[in-house]
């Protein structure tokens, strides 16, 4: 498959090499010192080398050198191509610029809330309201972390606590509209509506 727009993964790995030739080791233990396992999913060492396999089979980065001591297996160092450069920096503009059209979980089970009951819901978004609020810490506590540093350099953080600060705020004015009784419904009702724009042929209620 080729890489017509790089993945996260793909991206952050060129961006590591452009600085230094690294073995997936290293690019997996500079991920997480640098907190960027909070915005690239490196759970999965496999991942990793199935995305630098795929960098190399596009001729974006290529093997330095393979070698081994007396503490680790043998162990393939990789360095960045020109070709790779060139891609890093397009996929940089493109990801920055250009929207993408992404379909997270959280939308798609809003979509189907209505399946359960109001108490229910409020159950469910306080439990992640409270979620959201230990991620807020979290996030604060790298951005602290990070004081003194470039900005450019926690850019990323802030982003992610700006985008869950504002999801915990809409959470919890969701979950205070279903305590007060200003957001309800009932399966009953519901089933009707779908009955009445069945047989005018509008769209059904899900």
């Amino acid at each position: 498959m080729a890489l017509d727009r790089g993945s996260p993964l793909a991206l952050t790995v060129l961006a590591l090499l452009l600085s230094q030739p690294l073995h997936p080791y290293g690019i997996q233990r500079l991920l997480r010192q640098w907190g960027k396992d909070q915005v690239v999913n490196v759970g999965q060492r496999a991942g990793l080398y199935r995305t630098i396999d795929r960098l190399v089979a596009e001729g974006l980065v290529k093997v330095r050198e393979t070698g081994r001591d007396q503490q680790y297996p043998e162990r393939t160092t990789y360095e960045i191509t020109e070709k790779g450069r060139a891609t890093l920096h397009k996929w940089l503009d493109d990801m920055l610029s250009t929207p993408k059209q992404e379909f997270p979980q959280f939308p798609a089970a809003l979509s189907s809330a209505l399946m359960l009951l109001p108490g229910e819901l409020s159950d469910a978004l306080t439990r992640r309201e409270q979620a959201l609020t230990e991620t807020l810490a979290r996030l604060d506590a790298s951005v602290a972390a990070g004081a003194g540093l470039p900005r450019i350099t926690i850019l990323e953080i802030e982003y992610l606590r700006a985008v869950t600060a504002a999801e915990a705020q809409w959470v919890r004015a969701v979950v205070d509209d279903l305590c007060a009784g200003r957001l309800t419904w009932s399966h009953e009702e519901l089933a009707a509506l779908a009955a009445v724009r069945d047989r005018s042929g509008g769209t059904s209620i899900r």
